[in-house]
This record gives structure tokens, C-alpha cells and sequence, in this order.
């Protein structure tokens, strides 16, 4: 069943994701797709939900890539459409209202380098290996890895993984800004539940302005960019969490964001 592809679990106001398929090394197929794609609708739609870590079951994977056994009987027109499939989820990820953390456990290659990047955070087990290594399969990337890595690392960087197909650790892939922190294995889960509290505790409607003017703004001409910023700015003071946050601030005490 679909909902056995997924774990769920929440802890106050952080929600966490896994992809439960630790026998296939978390493959995405389509049902998983589909079942993430739920629970991400979910999340967003849930307004006790302010933070959602990502990640997968089992002590070797993140997400191992796409299943290559469903892929290898697909048709011309089904593998587009797979690719589409995908590339819907990773949107929908991306444009999550509410922070996303992915924490990388293990290998996260191809597919699962691609869930990866649609998180908005991400942190990487010292241990984890990432890469693109779909050439090595006759195929290119098709959940937007190409787009993401030329975006985060450049041009240089995305081709390299792209045409050599070679996972790089952890400790390169944060030099190279796929990753944002690289910590030993057994403090994985300390510091990703660390970040996700300080987010959890955060003004919420602030935080999606900043995804917003981030995403939208970022694929925009520096002057719309600016004046989609100013925009969002100015719309933060119609909000009460921006009262409690300035108030809080002049009176010395923390605040309390009510998500209003």
C-alpha cells in the first residue's frame, strides 16, 4: 500500500517525512512519488505544521535514486512522464510554504539527490555520498537535477556530476553548496532537530515571505526582484506576529509568533 512507502511522525510543530523503503535503499518509484506528494499537500494544508524534516529509513540511504527496475520497461512517452511526475513533487517542495529540512543520512544519488535539492535546507551526515550518476544508465537527470545543481554550484560543478556521473562526499558537496552542513553521522539527528525548533519557534508568516522573495523573486530581472521584495516586506506589517516581534524586541523578552 502507498502509505507504507512513507513514515510520518510529528514532534510539536515539526513534521518529519521519511521515505520507508529501506530494503530498496528508499528507491523512488511512482507510488512513492505519489505518496510524498500527499503528504507534502498535507503539510502545507496542516496549520499545526511550521517545519518539515525530509529524510529516509535505514542507516544506508537517503534516497538511493530512482527504481530502476520500473524505469527499465518504460516507454518513450511513460519515461516523460515519470520525469514529469517527479519534477511536480520536487516543485511542490520547493514552493512549500513552510521550511523543508532534507537530512541526508546516506546516499542521496541521482532521484534522491534531486529530493534533496528541492529542500530549502539541507544537512549531510559526514558519511553521505551524493551525485548524478544517470549518464552511467544511458540517461540524463529528469527530477530538475540538472536546473537545481546549476542554480546551487554553477556551471562547472553541475556539468562534472552530470557527465562523470561520480558521487562526491559530503565534505565536497558542502564546498560546492549542494549541502549546507556537514556533521559526524551520530550528531545527524541532533542538529537537524536543532535547526527545526529555531524554525518551529520563528515568525511563520515571515519565514514564507522569505521563501517566497528567495524562489519568486530569484527567478526575476534584479528590479522586479527588488520591488516583489519591498512588496512582501510591506506586507509583513498588516501582520500581528510582526507587532509581537517588534514589540518583543523593544520590551527585551522573547517573542511568541502566532502565525497571524
Amino acid at each position: 500500500m502507498a502509505d507504507a512507502l512513507i513514515a510520518i511522525m510529528d514532534d510539536g510543530a515539526v513534521r518529519t517525512v521519511t521515505v520507508n523503503r529501506p530494503d530498496k535503499l528508499n528507491a523512488l518509484n511512482r507510488a512513492t512519488l505519489e505518496a510524498l506528494d500527499t503528504a507534502f499537500a498535507e503539510a502545507a494544508a496542516d496549520p499545526a505544521v511550521r517545519v518539515v524534516v525530509l529524510t529516509g529509513a535505514g542507516p544506508k540511504a537517503f534516497v538511493a535514486g530512482a527504481d530502476i527496475a520500473e524505469m527499465n520497461g518504460l516507454s518513450a512517452v511513460q519515461g516523460r512522464d515519470f520525469s514529469l511526475l517527479g519534477q511536480g513533487l520536487m516543485r511542490r517542495i520547493e514552493r512549500m510554504p513552510k521550511p523543508v529540512i532534507g537530512k541526508i543520512n546516506g546516499f542521496a544519488l541521482g532521484g534522491g539527490l534531486e529530493l534533496a535539492m528541492a529542500c530549502h535546507l539541507r544537512v549531510a551526515a559526514e558519511t553521505a555520498k551524493v551525485g548524478q550518476p544517470e549518464v552511467n544508465l544511458g540517461l540524463i537527470p529528469g527530477f530538475g537535477g540538472s536546473q537545481r545543481l546549476l542554480r546551487l554550484c554553477g556551471r562547472a560543478a553541475a556539468l562534472e556530476l552530470c557527465l562523470l556521473g561520480t558521487p562526491i562526499t559530503a565534505a565536497r558537496a558542502a564546498q560546492l553548496g549542494i549541502v549546507n552542513e556537514v556533521v559526524p553521522a551520530a550528531e545527524l539527528d541532533a542538529r537537524v532537530q536543532t535547526i527545526a525548533s529555531r524554525l518551529a519557534s520563528a515568525a511563520p508568516l515571515a519565514l514564507r515571505g522569505i521563501l517566497d522573495v528567495i524562489h519568486i523573486g530569484g527567478e526575476c530581472p534584479l528590479g522586479e526582484g527588488l520591488e516583489y521584495e519591498s512588496a512582501q516586506f510591506g506586507l509583513m506589517f498588516a501582520t500581528e506576529d510582526m507587532r509581537e516581534g517588534t514589540n518583543a524586541f523593544l520590551a527585551r523578552r522573547p517573542p511568541v509568533f502566532q502565525n497571524r
